[in-house]
């Protein structure tokens, strides 16, 4: 999953039948300390959400899974509204040696 912020929306008058009733938004991705990275992307919406908000998006073949059993030709999918995010300060996390451990080894809880 990735999180990212709704910058927009798409209108097409001419698309695939099966997107009929589905709006089409554009995201910007985003880093976890909410900094814009990538290319904004164009989503299909499967929450109902609005311009400004914080989500998280599925690519991939996950990404037509919220709108079964219709096959929709997504690839690009908004799955959820963001309510918090909390995420550690740079500084305070490359003082701990567990900081440069690989992310598969570390233990106990992870956001």
């Amino acid at each position: 999953m990735y999180l990212g912020r709704v910058v927009g929306c798409v209108w097409a008058t001419a698309k695939n039948q099966s997107l009929e009733g589905h709006r089409l938004l554009v995201i910007q991705p985003l880093t976890p300390d909410l900094q814009n990275t990538g290319k904004p992307v164009i989503c299909a919406d499967a929450t109902g959400a609005g311009a400004g908000e914080v989500i998280y998006f599925v690519r991939g073949r996950e990404a037509s899974f919220p709108f079964l059993p219709a096959e929709v030709p997504a690839d690009v999918t908004v799955v959820g509204i963001v309510d918090s995010i909390h995420v550690a300060p740079a500084q305070a996390a490359q003082g701990k040696s567990q900081a440069a451990t690989p992310h598969h080894q570390r233990k106990g809880r992870r956001c």
